[in-house]
């Protein structure tokens, strides 16, 4: 599990800096203000939960839990539903999407309070 864990989270680490590149230097003239910070925010996003999903495969390798696991699915669909909506979104001005971006908030959220769970049930204190 922790390898699958950390080869994910380098992956998507990967993928937050080529977007985000792609962003500050192939988007910056064709989108809008607006667009553009919205793009940011899917990137800013990306880079934080790819960060904590890097973490969690960390600690499951001395703690494996089938918290962290949900912990690591959830952060990784919360990417992609969060901040891929949010790319989608500004690259092709659907509004309907911004309905999905909350599901990925949601996600964030439920897999942050998994690893909460995990470590609480794992390290005594």
């Amino acid at each position: 599990m922790s390898k699958t864990i950390l080869m994910s989270a380098s992956l998507l680490m990967a993928l937050a800096v080529g977007i985000g590149a792609f962003g500050a230097h192939g988007l910056k003239s064709h989108l809008s203000d607006e667009m553009l910070q919205t793009y940011k925010t899917g990137v800013e996003y990306h880079f934080y939960h790819a960060l904590g999903l890097l973490l969690v495969g960390v600690l499951s390798i001395s703690m494996p839990s089938v918290y962290l696991k949900w912990s690591a699915i959830l952060l990784a669909a919360g990417i992609v539903l969060f901040s891929g909506s949010l790319y989608v979104l500004a690259v092709s001005g659907i509004k309907v999407l911004g309905a999905i971006t909350p599901l990925g908030g949601l996600s964030f959220i439920a897999g942050w309070i998994l690893l909460f769970v995990g470590v609480w049930k794992k390290l005594p204190f």
